[in-house]
């Protein structure tokens, strides 16, 4: 469960960063944006292996690109199953996944497999 809501927590930063630098996007309130994070953390659980298993020859084609239009495609989802999530068009929802994906990975590269923040340091040789 911490998991999850670590993940959560990531997920809102991230869209919060793609809400300030995308004009397209915007949330009422920070319950909207804590909503959506946890709507999105479960769409991508449940919504997303699916529709990749679906959209897989699509994806060796195009050498992975279309994960892209396919997490953009989750993140217009979670703006349509939460109200006061607005995205006003396809593009912004690219951008969007784009820089969600980019601040969960420097933020999951800081946080280890146990939700705790990691130091990394040189092994010293004998």
């Amino acid at each position: 469960m911490v998991g999850f809501l670590l993940r959560a927590a990531i997920s809102a930063l991230g869209l919060w960063v793609a809400s300030e630098l995308l004009q397209g996007m915007q949330f009422d309130s920070v319950a909207k944006l804590v909503l959506a994070a946890v709507v999105l953390g479960v769409v991508n659980a449940f919504v997303r292996p699916l529709a990749f298993i679906l959209t897989l020859p699509v994806t060796i084609v195009t050498l992975g690109l279309f994960l892209l239009v396919l997490n953009a495609g989750m993140i217009a989802l979670v703006a349509r199953l939460v109200p006061g999530f607005t995205i006003a068009s396809f593009w912004t929802a690219v951008g969007a996944a784009l820089i969600v994906s980019l601040v969960s990975w420097a933020a999951s590269s800081v946080i280890g497999p146990k939700g705790k923040v990691e130091m990394m340091s040189p092994r010293r040789r004998p």
